[in-house]
């Protein structure tokens, strides 16, 4: 069904694109909301017709009043009170000047897929797919690398040459934020409630307080800043139901801690501006403030490398290409790896929570209804096996409780990881599609200059600018080696050890029952 609609920004369509350019204020006759990746096909005044990115554009109410254009880039509609069920919207003082949002498709990060909560389904769970980069990027690569005057600003990347190749500067002591203190708090006179974190940094140890739409800021600043260059992983998932239930938050609380680790454990992000903002600033003022700069903020997108001062190092485009492609075999194989461990834990964790205890369950209720059935031989000296028997069968429900219990104490950490690096993956795609676009258009410097579309000046520059891409992609990259190399060593280890001791409580719990016999003659 066609259905009238407003344009909230402008929009310029590209030639061959089956784009539709559209200006702010235009109404526009939506002729399909499902066409996916972020976009819509729509039909102007003139009768044109042609793509616009779901997010430029809003339901006209007065058509249809119950209606409105969900601006996720999720492409869908949704009803109002769908949309009330779940507190994060953006309310009027908190988003005092929205920029456009992103227009570009991409791969949709699976970070926030249907994962483990605590061993239960999370059926009520809304994946909230965003765009990776804003509308400027839109443009390619050659934005930084023809750039003639680079962005003014203060800020400074610096990358060292370590042992293991190009790193980013490391601070002295590292950053880390403890989310806890979860509260429930209301608002229009209790019509609207919301949960609010305590978020605690040790460099301060001042608490401030953040419900989950402050992280989802947060989050999308991050990615519109650095996500050429660094994986800035989804939060997880929005929920329809159950938003206040105990488990819930429990749950939600440490995923949010889980992700600001990992934001505090990076050196580029845990020193940038916006987060020092989110993880300090405690008056309301000068939060509107600086929001408001940082959403200003011209150092965005592509535009991060020229902040980025790498070792005055030749890189040729072949080795950047090979860097690159190395790491993007790498990454995808990973990916496969994870995934395969996520499918098997899962399944392992449905047997631990069903199967596996119904058969011990089943073993423990069979020898005593055996020891019952011994009990009336009228046998004097039945009691020597009957009573062993009945603590036998009991031992093994409580086997069965155990096999319940166990994954919340080791599979649960194991998967939650590999959660995270799943969502740290869905990223690259993306981050390697800018690398590789330079080094095509860079590659073709040689064509532009013979078309007299750059000099051989700009040609060079492209090709030092090529370098601090490289370098940066390498820090990035080794970056990422190191911490997969902790977290997994970590995680494995702390699964061995729990593994450890989940056997021996059985083990235990076996010879305590065998205790209970008497050697027979």
């Amino acid at each position: 069904m066609a259905t009238k609609a407003r344009v909230l920004y402008n929009f310029t369509a590209e030639p061959g694109n089956a784009e539709l350019t559209v200006k702010e204020g235009e109404i526009i006759t939506i002729t399909n909301q499902d066409v996916g990746g972020g976009w819509c096909e729509a039909s102007n005044a003139l009768g044109m017709t042609g793509l616009v990115p779901t997010d430029y554009v809003e339901a006209n109410n007065a058509d249809d009043p119950w209606l409105n254009w969900n601006t996720t880039s999720a492409g869908t509609w949704s009803t109002n009170n769908a949309g009330a069920a779940e507190d994060d919207e953006w309310d009027d003082d908190w988003n005092e000047s929205k920029p456009p949002p992103s227009i570009i498709p991409h791969t949709e990060s699976e970070a926030a897929e249907t994962g483990l909560a605590r061993g239960a389904p999370r059926n009520n769970s809304v994946k909230m797919p965003r765009n990776r980069f804003p509308t400027f990027i839109k443009h390619g690569p050659e934005v930084y690398l023809l750039s003639k005057q680079p962005v003014k600003t203060t800020e400074k990347i610096t990358i060292h040459k370590g042992e293991v190749g190009p790193v980013w500067e490391y601070p002295t002591s590292s950053l880390s934020c403890v989310v806890a203190d979860p509260k429930k708090g209301s608002k229009l006179y209790g019509l609207k409630s919301y949960i609010e974190y305590q978020v605690t940094p040790n460099n301060t140890n001042r608490s401030v307080n953040h419900r989950y739409k402050h992280f989802d800021w947060l989050c999308e600043r991050l990615l519109i800043k650095f996500g050429s260059a660094i994986p800035i992983p989804s939060l997880p998932d929005k929920q329809v139901a159950g938003r206040f239930e105990e488990e819930f938050i429990k749950m939600r609380m440490e995923r949010l801690q889980s992700w600001m680790n990992r934001m505090c454990h990076h050196p580029v992000i845990s020193n940038s501006e916006v987060f020092q903002l989110f993880i300090t600033c405690r008056d309301e003022k000068e939060w509107k403030l600086g929001k408001r700069k940082t959403e200003k903020d011209d150092v965005v997108g592509i535009m991060i490398f020229s902040t980025m001062e790498p070792p005055a190092e030749d890189i040729g485009l072949l080795e950047a290409e090979q860097k690159v492609e190395m790491f993007s075999k790498f990454t995808k194989a990973m990916d496969d790896g994870v995934k395969e461990l996520l499918s098997v834990g899962q399944e392992h964790w449905k047997s631990c929570a069903g199967a596996l205890p119904k058969e011990y369950q089943k073993m423990g209720k069979a020898m005593q209804n055996l020891s019952q059935v011994f009990a009336t031989s009228g046998y004097e000296g039945e009691s020597i096996l009957t009573d062993p028997l009945t603590e036998v069968g009991k031992t093994f429900e409580e086997i069965a409780s155990i096999f319940a219990e166990q994954p919340k104490k080791d599979l649960h950490y194991l998967m939650e990881t590999n959660q995270e690096y799943k969502g740290l993956l869905g990223c690259f795609p993306d981050i390697i599609s800018v690398h590789k676009g330079a080094i095509e258009k860079a590659k073709e410097g040689d064509k532009l200059v013979a078309l007299n579309k750059v000099t051989p000046q700009e040609k060079n520059t492209m090709v030092n600018r090529i370098g601090t891409m490289s370098y940066a992609f390498q820090a990035e990259m080794n970056h990422f080696h190191n911490n997969r190399i902790y977290d997994y060593n970590s995680v494995i280890q702390l699964y061995l050890q729990q593994q450890i001791e989940f056997h021996e409580m059985i083990a235990a719990k076996l010879k305590q029952a065998l205790t209970h016999f008497t050697v027979q003659q």
